[in-house]
């Protein structure tokens, strides 16, 4: 059996399962930040700091109470660590055994990093740390005289050490990364059983739908090397026994969980205007955007500037259950001004006064949340929208 939703159902339920709304106001700010991590499965880590980093706007975006210090907090106290998803990520501690289906691949040289290995250099590095304790790559800088301890081979070392699962990064300073031995930084009751490569899949595709509501073999398996095919035969398996329904969205397939569908009979107060990061874990992946909320989206931080259409580094906005506008700014940390370079609305928008209020009172959340006292407004697509939003903002 398979059940037809239309667009507005699959959208309402893709929203619902990534809790960007309603956020839990009855928990400690923490708690919720390690409850969103835990819901979604990952956090994207990014370095591109034009605002505050993708993993700090990915958490606030569902949590208006989020500080930035309670990542560090968390890993900390043992409950995320860092490693790979589809990309650099924090998770949860809660699932560090799946990580090691992964590390173990990587061990035997079944997968490869980026790095090819310098099995010698990589034993004089974990000696190192294991004498010394912590340890950055900076650390092995020192040593670039004797021409074997070379920033770059150290770092590289550092990170096929890492990935295999020998280190684990302990804590974070300046954004650099601090590694320790694994056994000195998991916490004492950590699950470590080895997972079959069937539960390794059958937690991926429970974790991705649970986050995203509904789900193909391609989107669950996204970016993560040589799972597709046993994704899909996991899918087709579930789906036979019961666990996964089969929906129809716009004539396309997809999977879901049966117990996800109640969440088309609970309110969700999507009026509220959320301005996302392009790392968000909702709109990674740009196709899935395009089929399910027809929203061509793009990061133009890597094209050339002459080809960009809309700015370096422009954020979705979500409004009304839609994408509304896409917004190119900037915090300037020396003047305290958030920099709208370009704010570009799309098309079909309907009531922009509506839209205008909804946004600089946002906004307003969105400049402290960047440390800034003021914001500028440069350019809007329709121009004449430039002058009722600053308007909105001046009032």
């Amino acid at each position: 059996m398979t059940e037809n939703l239309t667009l507005q159902q699959a959208q309402k339920l893709v929203l619902a399962s990534q809790g960007i709304f309603n956020p839990r106001k009855n928990v400690p700010a923490i708690e919720q930040t390690l409850s969103t991590i835990e819901k979604l499965g990952y956090i994207q880590i990014d370095t591109i700091s034009a605002v505050q980093r993708a993993h700090h706007h990915t958490l606030w975006s569902r949590n208006p109470r989020y500080q930035n210090a309670q990542l560090d907090e968390l890993v900390a106290e043992r409950k995320i660590f860092e490693y790979w998803s589809h990309a650099a990520a924090y998770l949860p501690m809660k699932d560090y055994r799946f990580s090691l289906f992964r590390k173990n691949a990587l061990f035997k040289g079944e997968q490869n990093h980026w790095f090819k290995k310098d099995l010698q250099l990589m034993g004089q590095v974990l000696n190192r740390i294991k004498n010394e304790g912590p340890l950055m790559a900076k650390n092995f800088d020192s040593e670039k005289k004797t021409k074997t301890w070379a920033s770059k081979p150290a770092k590289q070392a550092l990170e096929n050490l890492f990935m295999q699962g020998e280190l684990m990064i302990t804590s974070r300073k300046n954004f650099h990364k601090v590694y320790d031995l694994t056994e000195r930084v998991l916490p004492k009751a950590i699950d470590l059983r080895m997972p079959s490569q069937k539960e390794y899949h059958r937690f991926l595709i429970n974790n991705y739908l649970k986050a995203n509501g509904i789900g193909q073999a391609s989107e669950i398996s996204y970016l993560l090397k040589n799972t597709k095919t046993h994704i899909a035969g996991e899918l087709k398996e579930m789906h036979s026994s019961g666990e996964l329904i089969k929906v129809t969205v716009n004539g396309i397939d997809y999977f879901a969980l049966p117990e996800s569908l109640a969440l088309l009979d609970k309110p969700l107060n999507c009026k509220q205007l959320k301005i996302l990061s392009p790392f968000d874990n909702l709109l990674i992946q740009r196709k899935r955007m395009l089929n399910l909320f027809n929203f061509d989206y793009q990061i133009e931080c890597y094209l050339p500037e002459a080809k960009r259409k809309y700015g370096y580094f422009s954020l979705p906005i979500l409004w009304n259950g839609s994408f509304a506008a896409r917004m190119d700014c900037k915090a300037d940390r020396k003047t305290s001004i958030l920099n709208i370079h370009h704010l570009a609305l799309e098309e079909g928008l309907g009531d922009r006064g509506a839209f205008a209020l909804a946004l600089c009172k946002e906004l307003e959340a969105f400049k402290e949340f960047n440390n800034c006292m003021e914001i500028q407004l440069h350019k809007t697509s329709p121009s004449e929208v430039k002058t009722s939003i600053n308007k909105t903002l001046l009032t």
